[in-house]
């Protein structure tokens, strides 16, 4: 047994000599002691060094991608893209089915045609009072007094200015006046239900349509930047891009959506992107 350790000793550390001769000439060029037992520990250090340099060139270089089982740089922002829009998708799903519990009393018939008339013209005809429509005496004087002073003023007097003379879309009980403190820049009249609503001045509508918080709304732009805001409307009787007159009837007095109190008017207004407090201009009594 001893002569065998022994034997393996003497092949593990016997001296080899690797030796690079010219062939020609058999000049030696280059010669190298080695054992069996170098060659092992060198053939090991150099394994290691490989694995090792192996493990760093594929944990932090892009190589790792094309080994099966690693994900690519591009499929993580594809699906990080992917993800924002499943959670927009949601977001939109939810608004959408928000809308559609919104609008299911009004398929169902479960709401009463007078809130929903602008559906249905028999029913809208039925909430307005045609005696009301028509301008009263007074009205039409004032009216026709202030189309005098102003009908050729820019030609007598070029720079004279045209004020802007703003009528009450509605008489009525003023429930809560304009207060920015509570960021209620509006007035809310207090009226019937049904009660016609009158354009504030001549001017366009530039929205007339159906939102959750304050039913139906239609809105109007008028003259040197103002515009007017009618709410909580229980019919609507312009569309968008109608031209309308001071004092004609845009919508009736109603409670939709979901802010509303009771049958008002929630009137606004605003120039050049400021509201202002309307009974500064106009008389609601």
């Amino acid at each position: 047994m001893a002569k065998k350790k022994g034997k393996l000793k003497r092949k593990l550390t016997d001296k080899y000599r690797l030796v690079v001769l010219n062939e020609d000439t058999f000049e030696e060029r280059f010669s190298l002691k080695l054992s069996r037992l170098n060659v092992f520990i060198l053939g090991g250090v150099f394994s290691i060094l490989l694995i090792a340099a192996t493990t760093i060139l594929i944990a932090f270089t892009p190589i790792k991608e094309y080994i099966p089982g690693y994900s690519s740089t591009a499929l993580k922002i594809k699906a990080a893209k992917l993800t924002f829009q499943a959670d927009s998708l949601k977001t939109k799903l939810a608004i959408l089915e928000n809308y559609t519990k919104a609008i299911k009393p009004v398929l169902t018939g479960e709401i009463e045609p007078e809130s929903i008339d602008s559906i249905q013209t028999e029913a809208r005809q039925r909430l307005i009072d045609e005696s009301k429509l028509n301008a009263s005496k007074e009205d039409s004087l004032f009216r026709e007094k202030i189309d005098r002073e102003t009908r050729f003023s820019l030609q007598n007097n070029a720079n004279n200015k045209v004020k802007l003379v703003f009528f009450a879309p509605l008489n009525g009980t003023i429930s809560q006046n304009f207060d920015t403190t509570s960021k209620h820049f509006a007035v809310d009249i207090v009226a019937k239900k049904g009660t016609p609503v009158k354009a504030t001045a001549d001017g366009t509508v530039i929205f007339s349509g159906w939102t959750t918080e304050t039913g139906y709304v239609i809105i109007l732009k008028h003259s040197k930047d103002y515009i007017s805001v009618y709410k909580h409307n229980g019919t609507l009787l312009k569309q968008q891009g109608d031209f309308v007159k001071s004092g004609e009837v845009i919508a009736t007095v109603g409670s939709t959506g979901e802010l509303t109190t009771g049958p008002h008017l929630h009137f606004e207004l605003w120039n050049s992107g400021y509201s202002v407090n309307p009974t500064n201009f106009i008389d609601f009594k």
